[in-house]
């Protein structure tokens, strides 16, 4: 909605109702950022055992993500690099954020099937492109 938010007002200072904000954004959007129709490839590219191959598939499959959900992916990614650099001092690791990210951006059509093990791959493709964030953008 075209609403203005004043980020100096004191209740945008904790941070962790900005990141609340963000993650339920992209939550709450009908479809993911990955969109349904690629969420089964990338599960599949992720489960790969050689990685030379792996990093291929996932690089292509983000190329072949519709503009807006490329771009922005691009620009998330690249903020959540940046917030990986500081690990030390808000212990924000690849691996918190991929388990935070996961299953918001990246989620199956339906929820049927084994949740557990669709969440493992989940994160790990989401810390796989934080990884090759550089390769693959």
């Amino acid at each position: 909605a075209d609403e203005h938010l004043d980020l100096d007002d004191g209740r945008w200072e904790d941070i962790h109702v900005v990141t609340g904000a963000l993650k339920l954004f992209f939550r709450e959007l009908l479809e993911p950022l990955v969109p349904f129709s690629h969420f089964d490839k990338f599960i599949a590219a992720i489960k790969m055992q050689d990685p030379t191959r792996r990093g291929r598939c996932i690089r292509d499959l983000v190329f072949s993500l519709p503009p807006a959900h490329h771009d922005t992916m691009k620009v998330l990614f690249r903020h959540l690099c940046r917030v990986i650099e500081y690990k030390e001092e808000n212990r924000m690791s690849v691996q918190s954020i991929a388990i935070v990210f996961g299953p918001t951006l990246l989620r199956p059509a339906s929820e049927e099937g084994n949740m557990a093990m669709h969440m493992v791959f989940q994160n790990q493709v989401v810390e796989h492109i934080l990884n090759q964030y550089s390769y693959i953008f």
